[in-house]
């Protein structure tokens, strides 16, 4: 038993810490439900309007690499969701694909940077619609590695199977997140702000999994829930402790810069 059951009233003053700080954050970040997106990606995204989507005049809350990584590994999430507490990694030839798109992401995001650089030679013209595909591809594999990770630190008897165990199962998720990337790359209003929304979304969701996963291991819970449910105090610290690490970048961010706006990138 953890302190959080031993101690009811420690998980009462953690809900009234997170509401504390969830009641500050919508005060002082833009109105609005696409404002509050804004800030959730001031807050892990550089924002840089040339390296972002726009649909009409309205910039996405994340640039097109950000906003494909976190709706693909949001997705991707969610397509294995009903796979249970399977744990066992991916197949050889899909490990294979995932370190393909982690070093696409890599090599992009290097050419994107050397195209910032004066004197510097970029290996291809960036742009986007690329940024858009790295991002989505390496959405994907974060989750095709983050989901068996989270069922091997989390629960008393995983289950020893890859989550994706056939190659329709593969494709049906690559699919799934291509659905999505194209949905952003579309700019229809009534499709694109809702996926950019859902890929903040995403931000919450990916950084609360990763708090929770850390205070598990750091007060060594590791391998003793069985549900869900019994889970529930360490989602909450989870959810609390990203809640602070927007609300601080968010805070620090604007001190320096005195701005919501993204970072001026040519």
């Amino acid at each position: 038993m953890h302190a959080l059951e031993r101690h009811p009233w420690l998980r009462g003053g953690l809900i009234a810490f997170a509401l504390g700080l969830l009641t500050a954050w919508l005060i002082y970040t833009p109105p609005g439900l696409l404002g509050k997106a804004d800030a959730i990606g001031y807050a892990v995204c550089h924002r840089s309007p040339a390296h972002s989507f726009f649909v009409g005049e309205r910039q996405l809350p994340l640039c097109a690499r950000c906003s494909g990584t976190f709706l693909a590994a949001l997705i991707g999430l969610i397509v294995q969701l009903p796979r249970g507490q399977r744990a066992g990694w991916p197949s050889f030839p899909l490990q294979w694909v995932v370190i393909v798109l982690g070093l696409a992401f890599a090599l992009d995001g290097v050419n994107s940077f050397l195209s910032l650089l004066p004197g510097a030679t970029a290996l291809y013209p960036p742009n986007n619609a690329l940024r858009l595909a790295s991002g989505s591809g390496f959405g994907a594999a974060l989750a095709i590695l983050l989901y068996p990770f989270i069922n091997q630190i989390l629960w008393a008897h995983p289950i020893p199977e890859a989550a994706l165990a056939t190659p329709w199962q593969g494709l049906g998720l690559f699919a799934a997140v291509a659905a999505g990337a194209l949905g952003i790359y579309a700019r229809l209003p009534w499709l694109t702000l809702p996926l950019a929304f859902l890929s903040t979304v995403g931000v919450i969701i990916l950084l609360s999994l990763c708090y929770t996963l850390l205070w598990v291991i750091l007060l060594q819970r590791e391998n003793t829930f069985t549900t869900w449910r019994g889970l529930g105090g360490f989602l909450l610290a989870g959810l609390t402790t990203a809640l602070l690490h927007i609300v601080l970048v968010d805070a620090g961010r604007f001190f320096l810069t005195g701005t919501w706006a993204g970072f001026m990138f040519p």
